[in-house]
């Protein structure tokens, strides 16, 4: 069977740093991957080459069996791969609801439209007269996650959602993802919080230092495992 996504031998530079080295992940239909890893782990480098903000080799990053390595972010949108970028980068100019149909701009077709995400996160539509970036944090997130969701993914990318947002408002966000995926999306989260992580994933990725330490199902993985393959030592605590 054909993954959803998948990239092979994955490398990314910045200029002549090279900031990933040969990454493997695989996604499949419907599923959660969780990538976690320490600041600095290649996390969010991860997520710039699969969205095509950076370049790659064709066939390291394949979309159902399509080499799409080499396509810009535009096309990468076009073949249902949106992302929630770290930093949320809303439109500060524009209200809630301008904010949100701008990710509609491709007119993919699927399951969201203004309605389904209002109805998703209510508190969007209470604001959608408010320019986005007078919300608190949460709210801009939400907004952040509804802008993405308005392209229709099969794909949804969350880079660093929870990153400075109380524990609530995480809690809040984070209940939205059993919907997301009943509308059929696979989702990839970057997570510092690995509690979180293996609370919602189907898959974990561990990264350090731009490789993959350790993948595999949160129930296979112990405690001392995650602890190696994110620190790059043993853990000596004892349950």
């Amino acid at each position: 069977m054909t993954a959803l996504l998948e990239t092979r031998g994955l490398t990314a530079f910045y200029g002549d740093f090279q900031a990933l080295f040969g990454v493997d992940i695989t996604i499949a239909e419907g599923e959660t991957i969780a990538i976690i890893g320490a600041n600095g782990a290649g996390k969010t480098t991860l997520m710039r080459a699969i969205s095509g903000v950076l370049r790659s080799d064709p066939e390291t990053i394949l979309c159902r069996g399509e080499a799409i390595g080499a396509l810009a972010a535009p096309d990468i949108l076009a073949r249902g791969i949106a992302m929630v970028p770290e930093g949320r980068r809303l439109f500060p100019s524009l209200t809630v609801e301008e904010n949100l149909l701008v990710g509609a701009y491709g007119k993919r077709r699927g399951a969201w439209t203004l309605g389904g995400i209002y109805d998703l996160l209510p508190i969007l539509k209470e604001r959608r007269n408010t320019p986005a970036t007078a919300l608190s944090g949460g709210q801009q997130q939400m907004v952040a996650i509804g802008r993405a969701l308005m392209a229709n993914p099969d794909v949804l990318l969350c880079d660093e959602i929870s990153l400075g947002l109380a524990p609530v408002v995480v809690r809040d966000i984070y209940a939205a993802f059993p919907r997301i995926r009943a509308s059929g999306a696979a989702i990839v989260i970057v997570e510092q919080d690995i509690g979180q992580a293996l609370k919602v994933a189907d898959q974990v990725y561990c990264m350090m230092e731009g490789r993959v330490t350790l993948s595999g199902r949160p129930e296979e993985l112990s405690r001392d495992d995650i602890h190696a393959a994110y620190f790059g030592a043993p853990s000596h605590e004892h349950a």
